[in-house]
C-alpha cells in the first residue's frame, strides 16, 4: 500500500479520533491509523470517564485550558453526536481542617481558571444529594459543570462523523518508522505500506515519545502510571453514589474516588503507580492494588459492598515529562505536531485540543471548510430503551431486533449487527461489548459470549477461530487442524 494524505492521525484513542473529526470539517486528506483492531483499546477504554469541570490543573497550564474548553465544547457536542454525558456535577471532599483549606485553594484556582459555579458545602449539605458518604465528611466542592460520559462512544463518535465526511482510518496498522527529509516530515511507514504526507499528528498516548523520536524529536519522555479500578453491579448503586467523589488531590493525581456511570453501575478507582518503559502496556490488576483501592474509597463510602464487584480493570496514563499537556507544532520538525501527555484531563480536553492543532495546520495550508460538511452520525438503535410499540415496529422492520442476545442488558442481534456494519464497526468480542453492552453485565459475558462470537464471524465472514477478544493476537479459539487463530 502506498497512499497520500495531507494529515496522518496517530492513535486512535479519543484525542486522536477527536482530531481527525476537526479535520474532517476541511477540505484535507486526512487518514488515522491505530495498530489495533478497535478504536479506543488503551487509555479511552479504561479511565474514570468523567467530564471534569477544570478547578485541579495550575491555572495557566495547558491542561487548565484545554479542561475548561473541552468541558465547555462537549455541553454542544452531546446533541450533535448523541455521546451518553450526564451533567451529573462532582464533589471533592474534605475530612478534617487541613483537607478544607485544600478545597479553598481549588475554589480559588477553579475561579482563576474560568470555571462557573464553583461551592463549598458543609457535610450535611454534601449528604442531602450523596446521603451514603461518610459523615467524617466535613465539606466538599461542588462543581456543578462536571459530568459522566462513555468515552469509548465518543472516540467512535467522532471517529464516525470524520469517516461520513471523507476521512479514513486504518486499523491494524502499526507505524513502524517516519520519514524526514530536510528537517520536515514526508511519509509515514507502516506494517501496512507507506502514507505520503507533510503533516503528522502524534496522539499515540503512552508511546507518544516513541513515534516523537522515529520523527526526530527526543524533547520529551513519557512515564506510563497504572490504575487499577473496581467495577460494581447495577444493583448497589443505591448504597453507593450518583456523581463523582473525589478525596482531596495528592502530587500523583486526583486520588481514589468513588463514581457513578452512565449505564448505572458504581465503580472505585483509581490508584496510581509509575511502571517503567518495557511496561507501558501493563494492564495488569493486583490483590494488593485492590486492597488498596477499597480501604481509600472506603473513607468516601463506608459501606462499599465488595460482593457485588463484577470486575475490575487497569487502565495506563501518559505522564509527560514536562508535567503539562504537550500540544502543537514540534521544535524540532517541520510538519510534526504533538498531542502527547494527555493524561487526566485528557478526555475533558480532547475537542478543545483537536481545535487548537487543527486550527494551527488551517493556518498553514489555508484549507477551506467544505461546504457538504454532514453533521451528526447514523442513529444507533437502544433496544431496551425503546416502548412496547417502538420495540414491535422494529421488530416488524428487521427480526433480529426480536432475539436477545445478552440477556443481562437486554442487547439483541439487531443491535450487534448494526455495531459491526456501521461507518466504524467492531471487529472484536470487546468491541461489540463497548457499542452495545452485550457482555458488559452481571454474567460478563458467560452468556452471550458465545453467541456473539458467532455473530462476529458470520458477519465479518471469518472462521470461528479469527474472531478475537480485543486486541491483535486475542483469538478466542484455537484450531488444531488448521493450526489458526490462537497460535497465529
Amino acid at each position: 500500500m502506498t497512499k497520500q494524505a495531507d494529515v496522518v492521525v496517530i492513535g486512535g484513542g479519543i484525542t486522536g479520533a477527536a482530531i481527525l473529526y476537526e479535520l474532517a470539517k476541511y477540505n484535507l486528506r486526512a487518514v488515522l491509523v491505530e495498530q489495533e483492531p478497535e478504536l479506543a483499546a488503551g487509555t479511552t477504554k479504561a479511565n474514570s470517564a468523567i467530564l471534569h469541570a477544570g478547578f485541579d490543573a495550575p491555572t495557566g497550564s495547558m491542561k487548565a485550558r484545554m479542561n475548561v474548553e473541552g468541558n465547555a465544547m462537549y455541553h454542544e457536542l452531546k446533541d450533535e453526536l448523541d455521546l451518553e454525558i450526564e451533567w451529573t456535577g462532582s464533589f471533592v471532599a474534605a475530612v478534617d481542617d487541613e483537607e478544607m483549606s485544600v478545597l479553598q485553594e481549588l475554589l480559588e484556582r477553579g475561579q482563576a481558571n474560568g470555571v462557573p459555579g464553583l461551592e463549598i458545602w458543609d457535610g450535611d449539605k454534601v449528604r442531602e444529594k450523596e446521603p451514603n458518604l461518610s459523615k467524617d465528611i466535613k465539606g466538599a466542592l461542588w462543581a456543578p459543570t462536571a459530568g459522566i460520559c462513555w468515552p469509548f462512544g465518543m472516540a467512535l463518535a467522532f471517529a464516525e462523523n470524520a469517516v461520513i465526511n471523507g476521512a479514513e482510518v486504518l486499523r491494524e496498522c502499526q507505524v513502524t518508522g517516519i520519514t524526514v527529509e530536510n528537517g520536515a516530515v514526508k511519509a509515514v511507514e507502516t506494517d501496512q505500506g507507506t502514507i505520503e504526507t507533510k503533516y503528522v499528528i502524534n496522539a499515540a498516548g503512552v508511546h507518544a515519545d516513541d513515534v516523537s523520536r522515529m520523527a526526530g524529536d527526543d524533547s520529551f519522555t513519557i512515564t506510563p502510571r497504572r490504575g487499577e479500578y473496581i467495577l460494581f453491579d447495577k444493583t448497589a448503586q443505591k448504597d453507593l453514589v450518583y456523581s463523582p467523589i473525589f478525596p482531596t488531590p495528592t502530587k500523583m493525581g486526583k486520588g481514589i474516588l468513588v463514581c457513578a456511570t452512565t449505564h448505572g453501575n458504581v465503580f472505585v478507582g483509581p490508584n496510581a503507580h509509575d511502571l517503567d518503559g518495557s511496561e507501558k502496556d501493563d494492564t495488569a490488576v493486583t490483590i494488593p492494588g485492590m486492597n488498596e483501592i477499597l480501604e481509600k474509597a472506603r473513607k468516601l463510602v463506608p459501606n462499599i459492598p465488595a460482593g457485588a464487584a463484577i470486575t475490575e480493570f487497569a487502565g495506563v496514563r501518559a505522564v509527560s515529562s514536562t508535567g503539562d499537556f504537550i500540544i502543537g507544532h514540534s521544535e524540532k520538525t517541520k510538519g510534526l505536531f504533538q498531542a502527547a501527555g494527555i493524561q487526566s484531563p485528557g478526555l475533558t480536553s480532547a475537542p478543545a485540543i483537536a481545535k487548537a492543532i487543527v486550527g494551527e495546520i488551517v493556518a498553514e495550508t489555508g484549507a477551506a471548510q467544505k461546504e457538504d460538511y454532514k453533521k451528526g452520525r447514523p442513529a444507533q438503535p437502544c433496544f431496551r430503551t425503546l416502548s412496547d410499540d417502538d420495540k414491535k415496529a422494529l421488530i416488524a422492520k428487521d427480526a433480529a431486533y426480536g432475539r436477545v442476545i445478552c440477556r443481562c442488558e437486554t442487547i439483541t442481534e439487531g443491535e450487534i449487527i448494526d455495531a459491526i456494519r456501521r461507518p466504524v464497526g467492531a471487529r472484536t468480542v470487546d468491541g461489540v461489548k463497548r457499542r452495545t453492552r452485550a457482555g458488559m453485565g452481571r454474567c460478563q459475558g458467560g452468556f452471550c459470549g458465545p453467541r456473539v462470537t458467532q455473530i462476529l464471524a458470520r458477519e465479518l465472514n471469518i472462521p470461528v477461530t479469527e474472531v478475537r477478544k480485543e486486541m491483535r493476537k486475542s483469538y478466542m479459539f484455537y484450531d488444531k487442524e488448521t493450526q489458526s487463530g490462537g497460535k497465529a
